[in-house]
């Protein structure tokens, strides 16, 4: 029975859709209300659109109940179409940790001319996202390709409740 995951549009045609909207819409905040300002616009912007999406997704796990588990299944997506290559270090009810080798996001982004504001675009929707998919689920990276870094390091946790 194919998941409820697979009808959604591979993230990185969705982020270069995205981007082809966002970028001239960018450009023209710098050019009105300066850089800064549009540079936490457009962060804001996406952070709450990031926590929307990851509440649409929590919806759609099975039973409407949010796991480590459903949570992994949703890095199909984000590494479909050889979006990411991936170094899966641990993946458990209550970790998922690996590195990621080559993040075709940030090569979409520096191609489109977007480079510099692709953090902005892709990376703060990482940690964010979980908010609104499940706020026990916390990532801790320390390294991003987008801001030069060979890898990126990504580290989910899924912290209990405290009893």
């Amino acid at each position: 029975m194919p998941s409820t995951h697979e009808k959604e549009l591979p993230t990185l045609t969705k982020r270069r859709i995205q981007a082809e909207v966002i970028g001239p819409v960018y450009a023209e905040m710098v050019a009105v209300i300066g850089e800064e300002k549009a540079r936490a616009i457009l962060d804001t912007a996406v952070r709450k659109a990031a926590i929307a999406e990851g509440k649409h997704f929590a919806k759609l796990a099975p039973d409407g109940i949010t796991s480590m588990a459903d949570f992994i299944k949703l890095y199909d997506l984000w590494t479909q179409d050889g979006a990411l290559e991936v170094e899966v270090l641990e993946a458990s009810d209550t970790t998922f940790n690996f590195d990621v080798t080559r993040c075709r996001y940030a090569e979409t982004y520096r191609e489109m001319g977007l480079g510099s504001i692709g953090h902005l675009m892709s990376c703060n929707r990482d940690g964010t996202f979980c908010h609104g998919y499940d706020p026990k689920i916390e990532l801790d990276r320390k390294h991003t390709i987008m801001a030069g870094a060979p890898r990126c390091t990504f580290r989910y946790s899924y912290k209990q409740a405290a009893k």
